[in-house]
């Protein structure tokens, strides 16, 4: 587990009185989120002058609801990467088990044993992923890379590249295409959408699971130093395999509820290029693509950023092929930041 300090820091520490304003100061400005964090805030002071739209109560729940998918698989992502491994076929997953739970529905299955099939389709598809990158010895970008494709395929082969929709037409009764479409559509106490709501539940999962549990310490452990990890015991491969089962149901969820929000979708289409938000969200937030790195209060402040930034893009009248360029810059200079933060810390 990486726990960088320079012996001048250290110093500067004993000059600080401990418990001191300055002491508190000092270790909020040292922290991996504390640069994307002021950035969020300075985009946000940015587009409340920009744009009177900006800081509604409406557009802030959009907002929520437009980040919650992503957000959710940024969640499985950050582990993934704080284990020093990296999966590029989520968004392939988000489709076959999306689509895979819509099949379902329309043969008449109950919405409950249908999501949970469709999760167990995302935990299968993890667990081959987890298994390939680490028993199999095969890196586990050229796993997913594969799996990318090989999932994608799949989806096409059990929809016939024809698209999945869930109504009443297609043979969902009316009570399930009410409860299925709830979980998309559906808004807690009439105002909080149930995506954001989800992502809340998830991310607080994914907080006490890698701050508070053996496993996340683990997880630390094995991103870290592998060989150290193995050497003290701890099953680096199992915990890597972990890691790649919660992306997979993650993304599952993600699909499902992408389902339940536009009830209609094609394998050829959804999801396409998803995983590269997702990983993008995962390390604006300081998750290290050299693993050992990351928090959850990060994974959520990429995630907003990334979100806010595509709604002020849309707020500022950007034209689209800006946004997807402005988008690309900024994930370059993420993934530069971190680059260059690691190799002054070791240097």
């Amino acid at each position: 587990m990486n726990t960088s300090s320079t012996p001048h820091s250290k110093d500067l520490d004993r000059n600080v009185p401990s418990g001191s304003i300055f002491s508190t100061l000092r270790r909020f400005f040292s922290g991996r989120e504390t640069g994307v964090f002021i950035a969020l805030v300075l985009m946000s002071l940015f587009l409340t002058f920009a744009t009177p739209n900006f800081l509604t109560v409406k557009n802030l729940l959009n907002i929520g609801r437009q980040v919650s998918l992503i957000g959710i698989m940024a969640v499985g992502m950050t582990f993934v990467l704080i284990g020093k491994e990296i999966d590029l076929s989520v968004g392939s997953t988000y489709a076959l088990a999306g689509l895979g739970t819509g099949i379902l529905l329309t043969q008449q299955i109950g919405v409950f044993p249908a999501v949970v099939l469709g999760l167990c389709i995302g935990a299968l598809i993890g667990a081959v992923n987890g298994w390939l990158s680490t028993y199999g010895q095969l890196p586990s970008f050229i796993t997913t890379l594969g799996m990318l494709s090989a999932i994608r395929g799949l989806a096409l082969l059990v929809t016939n590249g024809q698209p999945v929709t869930i109504n009443e037409t297609f043979g969902v009764s009316k009570a399930a295409v009410e409860q299925f479409y709830f979980l998309g559509q559906g808004q807690l106490f009439g105002i909080i959408p149930m995506q954001l709501v989800f992502f809340v539940i998830v991310l607080i999962i994914g907080y006490v699971l890698l701050s508070r549990t053996i496993l996340g310490f683990q997880t630390y452990a094995v991103g870290g130093n592998e060989k150290a990890a193995r050497v003290s015991g701890i099953r680096t491969q199992n915990v890597k395999i972990m890691g790649f089962v919660m992306m997979g149901i993650l993304a599952a969820l993600s699909g499902i509820l992408s389902l339940a929000f536009l009830p209609s979708g094609q394998a050829g289409r959804t999801g396409l290029g998803v995983e590269l938000d997702v990983i993008a969200a995962a390390v604006i937030g300081g998750a290290s693509l050299a693993g050992g790195e990351g928090t959850m209060l990060g994974t959520l402040i990429g995630v907003l950023i990334i979100g806010i930034l595509r709604n002020g893009l849309v707020l500022l009248g950007i034209s689209p092929f800006w946004q997807t360029t402005i988008i690309g810059l900024v994930i370059i200079l993420a993934v530069g930041m971190d680059k260059w933060t690691r190799n002054k810390r070791s240097g």
